[in-house]
């Protein structure tokens, strides 16, 4: 089956892996501080009114705004201080004709106020004493949070498949909830193939080179929210792949690999393809670098089979399995989103497949540039930490020339600014 592969495109491949492992992980629950990155397992609901009360966005007076009605820069209106309360306290009193209460950021509505005039709007802002000198005329309503004008209680606030941040984080707070209910993050079992391969740690020998691809897809997995698992590296002798899933399966969720996925005589992950308990979903996709990519079932857990180069490595994991995690921690929203940029130089080489051109991103008289990568080759991997997007050349003998608009895959925090 090896050497009568069908070819399909990026995005039919993706939908095939996606249908294929269609649900997500079972969900457990953690701590708050826990929780960032993690995906929401079910929605969650507000359990009050946001604000709680009637309160001030800002520091001064909270006053009525009928006592205002002739107050100017030129002709104050003087009332009586009755009260100072701080952010936390209750009012002890109300607001009466010709009163005001100091009150300051966040704290509680007075009854009887239904205005708050700003110290910079006052006769001496800095000064506390029995009397202040109102110098505007306020509305009523003005400078006022109104219980639940934010959020209601009841409110759906955190949806299902959601990804946890900072502000998500911050509403799980407001809300009371300390214990966050979050799908388990995926195990994802790293196995690298390839006699040429040495440990990080070990001097170069003649015919080798150091593992790189272990480390980057690690990094890569935990970025994604995944759980990496780095097992020991995989001789290219048929049937050690087979045997080592065998021995691992019950262990993760997910397999990926790296190298053995061609038509070499070493090609071990290639070769199980043809075994009857193997599903093969694909294992030759349109694009460049990277056609060999495989996905395929083994007893009901997938396996991603991504070139051994780095490059189209890096690639097939954009592409494939950034997307499948995403979707097993219950993500709603995994599939890629691409922009549409000028390109900042030509790429006129022919190729039957479309090709996915590492490159960054620059504005330019207000306008996104991608400029590819000039050193793309599937094996090198010297400008990968600068990578932030794929420039997609479509298939066919002309390519794209400067200027020309291309389609732009966004792979990383985009850190493109101005004309450099």
């Amino acid at each position: 089956m090896r050497f009568t592969r069908e070819t399909i495109s990026v995005e039919k491949a993706v939908q095939m892996l996606l249908a294929a492992t269609a649900h997500p992980l079972p969900q457990e629950e953690i701590s708050l501080y826990e929780a960032h990155g993690r995906v929401m397992a079910r929605l969650l609901q507000a359990d009050s009114d946001m604000p709680p009360f009637d309160r001030s966005p800002l520091d001064g007076y909270a006053v009525r705004a009928e006592d205002t009605v002739h107050a100017s820069v030129e002709h104050p209106v003087w009332l009586n201080v009755i009260e100072t309360i701080a952010a936390g306290q209750v009012p002890s009193k109300q607001v009466l004709p010709n009163t005001a209460i100091r009150i300051m950021t966040g704290a509680q509505m007075p009854e009887g106020a239904d205005a708050v005039v700003m110290f910079e709007q006052t006769e001496n802002p800095g000064e506390i004493s029995e009397r202040v000198g109102v110098k505007r005329a306020m509305k009523a309503g003005e400078n006022i949070s109104r219980r639940g004008e934010e959020i209601l209680q009841g409110t759906q606030v955190i949806e299902r498949g959601e990804r946890i941040n900072g502000g998500v984080m911050a509403l799980l707070a407001a809300f009371g909830y300390v214990r966050i209910p979050v799908v388990r993050r995926p195990r994802v079992g790293l196995l690298i193939t390839g006699n040429e391969l040495l440990p990080p740690e070990e001097p170069l020998r003649p015919g080798q080179i150091r593992n790189s691809n272990g480390p980057m897809l690690a990094g890569m997995i935990a970025d994604a929210g995944g759980v990496p698992l780095l097992f020991p590296p995989l001789s290219d002798h048929p049937g050690v792949a087979k045997e080592a899933l065998d021995q691992l399966v019950d262990q993760v969720d997910l397999f990926v690999t790296t190298g053995g996925v061609s038509v070499g005589d070493f090609d071990g992950i290639a070769a199980m393809t043809d075994d009857d308990d193997v599903q093969l979903l694909f294992n030759r996709v349109a694009m460049r670098p990277g056609s060999p990519t495989t996905a395929l079932m083994y007893r009901n857990k997938p396996l991603c089979g991504l070139s051994g180069n780095p490059g189209a490595c890096f690639l097939g994991f954009e592409l494939f399995v950034r997307p499948l995690l995403e979707q097993m921690m219950g993500q709603t929203k995994v599939l890629r989103h691409s922009v549409r940029a000028t390109l900042g130089s030509s790429c006129e080489k022919p190729c039957p497949y479309p090709r996915y051109l590492r490159g960054r991103l620059q504005v330019e008289n207000m306008q996104l540039v991608a400029y590819p990568d000039k050193n793309d080759k599937a094996g090198n991997l010297t400008t990968l930490k600068n990578s932030e997007c794929f420039i997609i050349i479509p298939a066919g003998g002309r390519g794209r020339s400067e200027g020309e608009e291309v389609e732009v895959i966004l792979h990383a925090m985009p850190r493109f600014g101005g004309e450099s």
